[in-house]
């Protein structure tokens, strides 16, 4: 079984996964991989839990890092019976480490019925060319987790809200998203540690429970300077500008980024709308791909940067990228730089 490309298979296959495993149904061989560690360690963390009974892990479980075996020890780990249980789990961690890693190839070809073998690699993938993966492809489960972007989180911040049983509205995920960017695992730690100061029985998550617990301020925010400067409401928008670029963890690459992604949404919203003057809601979705709450903005900032403007706009962001990275600023400051940018766009 493959890992589908998009998160969206991806959170679906990883979840049908974890179900298993808790309903004691496993594969003989699990190779994990990827980008993003969540889903990684979402699996790994769900088969460590529930393979074994706790009486059961002592002679059952071996759990290694890849830096510390070769592919000898696990194979041999692996061929291992169990004792007094009717399955033993071997676990390599950070499996991109090890020496001769391809070389499990030989056991995934004729694993053990009695054996779980996890092969957990972080930030790195293997060959797909080669016999490993296409080995646990065919006799086991590849889980390829990739990063999202940050145009994807719109979408996957309400499918893990989902998840937990609960509804976040829009402006709370798009607040969350600034916060935490693409780590899904600090979206879920947030999220935890706000459940537990939540109302037992809360069902939607507001901007409000995101403010007060994770510690957001939903005025002073890049969410709220794209949305000022999408209504060109200049005197809130320079003000937002002004204590973003004071605070002290500012980054201004970071948050030109922010504003990147905002503006070549209205640039190929503007392009829909000369090809398609009333588009319905499904086009707008794809083009925009943010929530129909925000499509009301996204028409006001269409008028006020028009596509010459918004060509504009992205020159302008380009070339303050390239200050922020330290390149011909002088003893301007980035607070002083982020307010400039937002006046001259806003002067656009």
């Amino acid at each position: 079984m493959i890992m589908a490309k998009g998160f969206v298979e991806t959170d679906s296959l990883c979840r049908e996964i974890v179900k298993d495993a808790r309903n004691g149904v496993f594969k003989p061989v699990y190779l994990l991989m990827g980008d993003e560690p969540y889903y990684v360690d979402m699996v790994c963390d769900a088969i460590l839990d529930h393979c074994l009974d706790e009486s059961e892990k002592d002679f059952n479980q071996t759990v290694c890092y890849g830096a510390d075996v070769n592919a000898d020890a696990v194979i041999t780990a692996a061929r291992r019976y169990p004792m007094f249980a009717e399955r033993q789990l071997v676990v390599v961690k950070e499996a991109q480490m090890m020496k001769g890693l391809e070389e499990l190839a030989v056991y995934c070809q004729a694993p053990l019925e009695s054996t779980v073998l996890v092969i957990a690699m972080h930030g790195a993938s293997a060959d797909k060319r080669k016999s490993l993966y296409k080995t646990v492809s065919k006799m086991g489960v590849v889980v390829d987790s990739q990063a999202l972007r940050d145009y994807d989180m719109p979408k996957w911040i309400p499918m893990y809200y989902q998840s937990k049983g609960l509804q976040i509205a829009p402006d709370a995920a798009a607040l969350l998203a600034e916060h935490a960017g693409t780590d899904l695992n600090k979206i879920a730690i947030e999220t935890e540690k706000m459940l537990k100061n939540l109302p037992e029985g809360t069902t939607q998550v507001t901007a409000s429970d995101i403010e007060k617990n994770v510690g957001i301020s939903r005025q002073f925010s890049i969410f709220e300077l794209t949305k000022e400067l999408s209504m060109k409401n200049s005197a809130k928008a320079l003000r937002i500008a002004a204590y973003i670029g004071s605070a002290a963890k500012f980054a201004m690459p970071m948050a030109v980024s922010a504003l990147y992604t905002h503006f070549y949404r209205i640039l190929k919203y503007g392009a829909l709308l000369m090809s398609d003057p009333r588009p319905g809601n499904d086009k707008k979705a794809k083009v925009l791909g943010v929530n129909p709450f925000f499509f009301s903005e996204y028409d006001m900032a269409v008028r006020n940067y028009p596509v010459k403007k918004c060509m504009a706009a992205i020159a302008l962001l380009k070339e303050y990228d390239y200050k922020g990275k330290g390149g011909d600023v002088g003893e301007a400051t980035d607070a002083q730089l982020m307010v400039e940018l937002t006046a001259k766009l806003l002067n656009l």
